[in-house]
């Protein structure tokens, strides 16, 4: 049996234990919700796939990336959550 080799990571522990893999995240083109924007967060904090790459994967722009990893860093998970998007823009 062959594996293709890729560059770089193929796993990342996270701090709660669990292991992230390339399998873990979402396909390219997906319906985002707040736990797939949470593990490609996680994906790209811990080295497992970088910030332009996960940019370029999933056709995101830079903004958009960057109020998602602020959102997570300032108020955890549940800020990518539409349903809680105004109470924490609010604070």
């Amino acid at each position: 049996m062959f594996v293709k080799k890729t560059p770089g990571r193929r796993t990342a522990t996270l701090p709660d234990g669990s292991i992230l893999t390339l399998a873990d995240l979402p396909p390219s083109r997906t319906r985002w919700v707040a736990r797939r924007k949470a593990v490609v967060v996680a994906a790209v904090q811990h080295g497992l796939l970088s910030r332009d790459a996960a940019l370029r994967r999933y056709d995101l722009t830079e903004e958009e990336f960057d109020s998602w990893q602020q959102a997570v860093s300032r108020h955890g998970h549940d800020a990518l959550k539409i349903t809680r998007l105004q109470k924490f823009k609010q604070l």
